[in-house]
């Protein structure tokens, strides 16, 4: 008997014992839309037939009615669960998800009965990967890279406590040194932290409206100073709004990027061109310079951490390594495509297509 009816009066107390359902039974979809997990159901034969909506979301398809092989084709995912079909016991196995981007699940397989058809229930491990990685990478990537500007500080530091201890002028110009050292170093803690967090959240598509013609002329107004500095002009180019769903922080950190690169790298070329279109059904920017070129063999990799065509041309002007790797990360996260081309002496061309917000 249930606590709450031993002080109820015996007639009340014999009602609760043995109570009509006081609720309607809740279907089986109901059920599985319920799981805080991706959940899908299949029968005796391996076709779907309940998948909840956080399934569909990471499949990207709605499976229900189809064979389970035609949204799932990792094969120890389809055996564990042609296992369950057959009465076996509930395994879990890895499974990951390659499109459209890299996610890692912890696929759940159980029998409903022999023969009659198997749950599944997919537990997202991608974001405590992604900081495990993260935690490693930073660390790594970290003491890497300020080893160079601490030793510099270091030097700068004992030549003033030392030869220059008396030297006005040799101090002032060692201590705008270690003041560009310092800059240098909080540039690169924060494009680590930023590519961290956003690599951490890579596989969740952003939610907001934004449209890309506004942060375009955010960007131009923005670096306007930087273009006068290096006599360079930026143009502007856009034929109406440009919705897309996205993040409008991060996609100013795009165009910012994109935009500052071509600046003080293709200045020498006087012009760069920012240009946005619609084409079949995306949201196209491309930033253009008209400066000395980067060889083939360097395009690859260019979206690399810390990958430079010219380590000391990149440190001179600021520059820390990460800003492309910034920039394919974003365009990932918002389900786009960066795609670069460069011809020596001819300029570079730097392109980002976004799907239109539908």
């Amino acid at each position: 008997m249930w606590p709450f009816s031993r002080n109820l009066p015996p007639a009340q107390a014999a009602d609760v014992a043995s109570p009509e359902p006081p609720y309607p039974s809740a279907s089986v979809n109901d059920i599985i839309q319920a799981l805080p997990d991706p959940a899908l159901m299949v029968d005796g034969q391996g076709r779907v037939l309940h998948a909840n909506a956080l399934a569909r979301d990471v499949l990207e398809t709605d499976p229900q009615g189809l064979h389970l092989s035609a949204s799932i084709r990792n094969p120890a995912v389809l055996e564990a669960v042609a296992a369950a079909v057959a009465g076996e016991e509930a395994v879990s196995v890895e499974y990951e998800l390659r499109v459209p981007m890299l996610r890692s699940f912890l696929a759940h397989v159980a029998p409903l009965g022999q023969g009659q058809g198997a749950l599944l229930v997919l537990r997202d491990l991608t974001r405590e990967q992604q900081i495990e990685r993260m935690r490693a990478d930073f660390v790594a990537n970290a003491s890497h890279e300020l080893r160079t500007p601490l030793t510099a500080l270091t030097g700068f530091l004992e030549t003033i406590l030392g030869a220059a201890r008396n030297d006005e002028k040799a101090q002032a110009k060692f201590l705008g040194l270690m003041r560009s050292q310092a800059e240098r170093m909080r540039r690169l803690i924060d494009d680590l932290l930023s590519l961290s967090r956003i690599e951490m959240n890579e596989h969740v598509r952003p939610q907001g409206e934004v449209d890309l013609n506004q942060v375009a002329a955010h960007v131009c107004d923005v670096l306007s100073g930087m273009a006068r500095e290096l006599g360079c002009e930026v143009s502007l180019s856009a034929d109406g709004p440009l919705l897309v769903t996205g993040s409008r922080d991060e996609l100013v950190q795009v165009v910012q990027n994109l935009a500052e690169n071509a600046i003080k790298y293709g200045s020498s070329g006087k012009r760069v061109d920012i240009a946005l279109r619609h084409d079949d059904g995306f949201a196209e920017l491309t930033v253009r310079d008209h400066g000395p070129g980067i060889a083939a063999e360097h395009i690859p990799r260019l979206t690399e951490r810390f990958y430079r065509v010219n380590v000391q041309e990149s440190r001179s002007r600021g520059g820390t390594g990460l800003g492309l790797a910034i920039v394919k990360h974003i365009v990932s996260r918002h389900r786009g495509r960066l795609s670069i081309a460069s011809e020596l002496g001819k300029g570079s061309e730097f392109s980002v297509r976004i799907p239109l917000k539908t």
